[in-house]
């Protein structure tokens, strides 16, 4: 087992021998303003949410209903009610699995319309309930930029589904999704809209109020808050019914003793994004194109992923043909962290179900990197991160082609 670095109580940032990151999809760091808030609530706010009858409890309930509200200004999803969960993975098996058991107990299967693009929590989770017989899925068809057909999703609502599943922002290729006008046919359908906001909150504007969104989820460690925190955002007539029981905590959807410190540290996270979301994301869209521009201009055949017309600001997905992915990113490790796609298979290696849904060629998948770029990136961290990236593919070149003859290397 590796020797885990001396922890640093002073919080400082990462020191210049540190790889630089670029891995802001699969998480980011803990903005020091919201670390310090988890801190006080583990310290001294150290009182059971749901012990209220005393001083202690009472704090802790109000710091979890200030983060509640704080969440809800960040979506504008005022008329809801927010469950806190342990993340984006709980959040999502909580709702389709009780929306699935609540079709079963009808003697029915739960019919269900999504993209092929979500993220693994929904498709597996979906994958799960369909072989229990408890759900059917009907998959989007999408385009060679990962763009979905509104006329499609008109088809399959006026064909009748139980709930429509599709995502604010992809967490590969980035693309931002036009959730209103999907609440839209939603709402002319009268179909329930669950939307996967993990990528996009924080980042882009989102309504949930006006955009007859049924159901959002939110991951507190994608808006540089702490992991371990996330919420199920509600209409207020359509909780779902638990599947964890015990305290009836959280409207009696999620039992649990509340994560106090997380919560809170969620709610200020949230409310910082409202603050600085704005200039914050047009600093790392420049970060980005900077670093575009870069990679761009100093490699050969370079192939843009996902709709750049639509895109997530620190989103920069590419497939460099002839340079196979997992060699690039083991060759970086060390200087620049960067990713082959999700972050969710803890390590297992295998082809990106998003850009094979897409149409994507071996070679272009095989090729394909995920680069993720976000507010402590620095301008210097892109200059050097381009330059690293593009001697690795350089020395790679050189091994896979022996230069003498111009064949491949058998090395």
């Amino acid at each position: 087992m590796p020797q885990l670095p001396p922890i640093d109580l002073n919080m400082s940032r990462l020191t210049k021998d540190e790889p630089i990151f670029l891995d802001y999809h699969s998480t980011t760091p803990v903005d020091k303003r919201v670390a310090q808030v988890s801190f006080h609530y583990m310290l001294n706010e150290f009182g059971n949410a749901s012990s209220t009858q005393h001083i202690f409890g009472e704090r802790a309930a109000a710091a979890v209903e200030r983060a509640r509200e704080q969440l809800a200004s960040l979506i504008n999803a005022k008329k809801a009610k927010t469950v806190f969960t342990s993340g984006a993975t709980e959040s999502i098996n909580i709702l389709l699995q009780s929306l699935s058991g609540k079709a079963l107990s009808k003697n029915q299967r739960l019919k269900v319309a999504l993209s092929p693009l979500e993220h693994p929590a929904v498709i597996q989770t979906v994958r799960k309930l369909q072989e229990q017989e408890k759900l059917a899925p009907s998959f989007l068809e999408v385009d060679r930029l990962g763009r979905i057909d509104l006329a499609q999703v008109r088809e399959m609502l006026s064909a009748g589904t139980d709930l429509l599943c599709i995502m604010a922002a992809n967490n590969e290729i980035g693309n931002i999704y036009p959730i209103e006008e999907i609440g839209r046919l939603c709402d002319e359908f009268d179909t329930p809209f669950f939307c996967d906001a993990s990528q996009a909150a924080g980042k882009v504007p989102i309504d949930f109020d006006n955009w007859n969104i049924s159901y959002l989820v939110v991951s507190a460690h994608k808006i540089y808050g702490p992991k371990g925190a996330g919420a199920l955002v509600c209409k207020r007539a359509m909780l779902p019914k638990s599947i964890v029981f015990g305290g009836e905590q959280e409207y009696g959807v999620r039992s649990g003793t509340l994560n106090v410190p997380a919560i809170a540290a969620f709610g200020e996270a949230c409310r910082l994004r409202q603050e600085e979301m704005s200039i914050d994301e047009q600093e790392t869209a420049r970060k980005r194109d900077r670093l575009k521009e870069a990679l761009l201009k100093n490699i050969e055949n370079v192939v843009l992923n996902g709709d750049e017309r639509s895109k997530l600001s620190g989103n920069l997905h590419i497939s460099i043909p002839g340079i196979p992915n997992d060699i690039l990113v083991t060759r970086l490790r060390n200087k620049v962290a960067i990713s082959t796609g999700a972050a969710c298979y803890a390590g297992v290696e295998t082809p990106s179900h998003v850009l094979q849904a897409m149409g994507l060629s071996e070679t272009e998948i095989e090729s394909a990197i995920r680069i993720g770029i976000g507010k402590f990136t620095t301008a210097e961290d892109i200059d050097k991160a381009a330059s690293l990236i593009v001697e690795e593919i350089r020395s790679i070149e050189k091994i896979l082609i022996a230069p003498s003859t111009g064949q491949a290397s058998a090395v």
